[in-house]
């Protein structure tokens, strides 16, 4: 007995959406604050400092050092970003994707951790706001979240 009434719980909570899901990041954190400090010419310990360990770095091709970071919010939006390092000898020489991309804002992805603990805040706000009783009868969504 106990264990229906546990499994109907259960799928009346997961039905509801009630269930909080975390934020997902994957592979590198690439915050665009690291990237504006890269300057041609720096050496690869300088890199190393600045950027971390890379995702992918080829034995075979010691020349280039790639960064791939996936971000996916609670919400199910989805951004990744790819930079790729490349070297002559021990200094940087060439940088690919080092530019910040236009649909950030779009995707809705933070490029920092405050920028991300900002944005749960925020949620959370919207969360109560949301469920608070008003007196006129008329539902007050906050901007950017559907309308129930």
């Amino acid at each position: 007995m106990r264990v229906l009434l546990i499994a109907v719980l259960g799928l009346a909570l997961s039905a509801c959406n009630l269930i909080y899901k975390l934020p997902t990041r994957q592979g590198n954190v690439i915050e665009q604050k690291q990237l504006d400090q890269l300057k041609l010419g720096q050496t690869r310990d300088q890199v190393l400092f600045l950027m971390g360990t890379p995702i992918a770095a080829s034995p075979f091709r010691a020349d280039r050092w790639d960064y791939v970071g996936y971000y996916k919010s609670p919400r199910g939006q989805v951004a990744s970003r790819t930079v790729t390092l490349f070297f002559e000898g021990d200094s940087l020489a060439r940088m690919d994707g080092v530019a910040a991309p236009a649909d950030t804002a779009t995707v809705g992805a933070p490029t920092s951790a405050k920028q991300l603990i900002r944005e749960q805040k925020k949620d959370e706000v919207d969360a109560e706001r949301a469920a608070e009783p008003t007196e006129s009868g008329v539902i007050l969504t906050p901007p950017g979240t559907p309308a129930p």
